[in-house]
């Protein structure tokens, strides 16, 4: 009998709703084992009570759960174990395999640089007021050894290339320092969208003027300095001013590639 004509599973009153409809049985119940999860708050390391994925209870046949599970997998949510001790335990993905994923949605319609901009200008100015007066003396290391990559010249167009992804990366280290993890994590997948981006990819590949990068060089070493000092509204005002003329360099030079 396949699971479809199985009568338990035609009349598990758990699954009759519109929406559950036009899903396939194997998501909802994937679903359905993270919602309990949620709500009973397991955490990392935690096993999963094997009554919750139990046929009995959920009105499923065992083909269904080991689909649902795979899912689950597949998401980070939960890992498995055999031998003594076995069974399946609460995981976590890793901030980087989940932006991965969510680059993917955009593989073959990405975002324009504009896009893009029009969220970077309104979260990072919010990202470095929120980390004003609150970085560590690492944080603060990690953030000059980005910065000590770009300020000499460059002496090939591969070193040029590194020095425009080390910019970004002083953007990464200050999402990843931000107390707030929701803002850091949009903040971090929207430099990953731009570093993804065939366009920017060419742009960071082409000689940039030297007055523009002194220009980026100054408001991050500005910014910096804001940041130790605790001056919340300077670094809101020059990281700003900083994701503008970004957002009006990135855009020229995407015209004269195109041109």
């Amino acid at each position: 009998m396949t699971p479809d004509n199985n009568p338990e599973e035609r009349s598990a009153p758990l699954y009759k709703t519109a929406y559950s409809k036009r899903r396939k049985r194997p998501d909802i119940i994937a679903d359905h084992v993270r919602d309990r999860i949620v709500t009973a708050g397991l955490t990392v390391g935690e096993r999963i009570p094997s009554e919750w994925v139990s046929p009995e209870e959920l009105h499923v046949s065992r083909g269904t759960i080991r689909e649902a599970l795979k899912i689950l997998e597949f998401q980070g949510l939960i890992t498995s174990k055999t031998g003594p001790g076995g069974g399946l335990f609460v995981s976590t993905i890793e901030q980087d395999d989940a932006i991965r994923l969510l680059d993917n949605l955009f593989l073959s319609n990405p975002p324009s640089i504009p896009d893009i901009y029009a969220l970077r200008k309104v979260l990072e100015p919010e990202l470095a007021a929120g980390l004003a007066g609150s970085l560590s003396k690492d944080q603060i290391s990690e953030l000059q050894s980005c910065i000590h990559l770009y300020e000499d010249e460059p002496t090939s167009a591969d070193e040029e290339y590194r020095q425009r992804l080390a910019e970004l990366d002083f953007h990464t280290c200050l999402a990843r320092s931000s107390p707030n993890q929701l803002l850091g994590f949009v903040c971090n997948f929207l430099l990953s969208l731009l570093r993804d981006k065939t366009e920017c990819r060419a742009i960071y590949s082409e000689p940039t003027p030297w007055a523009m990068r002194d220009t980026g060089l100054n408001y991050q070493v500005r910014l910096l300095r804001a940041l130790k000092a605790g001056e919340v509204q300077i670094a809101r005002t020059l990281m700003r001013d900083h994701m503008i003329e970004a957002e009006s360099f990135m855009i020229k030079r995407a015209v004269m590639l195109r041109r």
